[in-house]
């Protein structure tokens, strides 16, 4: 009796099982739906939030067509620029931070090789400007060489900033650094950017660095040099370190 009470109540419990299957299977895709729909939602709204990181964007000035100021011993900006822009790039990546080279060799960023010297320079201006614009969270550092053929004696580097947020704070620290730890005779200040397109049409944090004077002799010969070249780009990636450390 027991055996058929046990066998009626488990066919019981089966026509129930039977009735409101479908019911239960309906009910367990609609929340494993939920929960993934829930879970995409959670990482657009996390991706949107994540703060981008830092990436170091490296101009080296001029290029190619466009050698930039010579100095009175035929020394060619670009390839100071280029030289220590690549010391810059190197040691960022050992820094741990992003970087981005503008140009690798002696070469310039116009679209039309074919153009009017006129034309290349106002295309590689833009094209160097639409670059760093396109990169998230990019921070520019554009090197180059100063000149002042009327006044020989004038040295040290200098550092300019665009009109964004965080240029004028980065160029801050590095001026300092430079100051402090580079050339204790460079009593200069940094400045605002003028008249630099790609200073004036960039979005982002971004600054420029006149790294001496060409037209001092005493400042040619030593920027020439490996060694100096070392410190200085050695000097702007710890700046930088410490920068996109707070920025990111």
């Amino acid at each position: 009796m027991r055996r058929l009470r046990a066998i009626l109540v488990w066919g019981e419990r089966m026509r129930y099982w039977k009735r409101y299957y479908i019911v239960y299977v309906l009910l367990a895709a609609f929340c494993c739906g939920s929960v993934m729909l829930a879970g995409q939602r959670l990482r657009a709204v996390s991706a949107e939030l994540a703060p981008v990181r830092p990436v170091v964007v490296i101009d080296p000035g001029h290029g190619g067509f466009d050698g930039g100021a010579v100095s009175p011993g035929g020394t060619a900006e670009s390839a100071l620029n280029l030289e220590i822009s690549l010391r810059l790039r190197d040691l960022c990546a050992l820094l741990g931070l992003q970087t981005r080279m503008l140009r690798e060799d002696d070469s310039s960023l116009e679209l039309d090789s074919n153009a009017r010297i006129s034309e290349k320079k106002v295309s590689d201006l833009r094209h160097r400007t639409q670059i760093v614009n396109g990169i998230p969270g990019a921070v520019l550092v554009s090197i180059h060489q100063n000149s002042f053929p009327q006044g020989p004696k004038y040295r040290g580097a200098q550092v300019f900033y665009a009109d964004t947020p965080g240029s004028q704070a980065l160029a801050e620290l590095l001026q300092q650094a430079i100051c402090r730890d580079l050339d204790p005779d460079n009593h200069r200040a940094c400045k605002q950017s003028r008249d630099v397109y790609l200073m004036e049409q960039l979005q982002g944090t971004g600054i420029l660095l006149e790294c001496g004077f060409l037209t001092n002799a005493a400042e040619e010969a030593l920027l020439k040099t490996p060694d100096y070249q070392k410190k200085l780009a050695c000097t702007a990636a710890c700046v930088l370190c410490t920068y996109c450390s707070g920025a990111g």
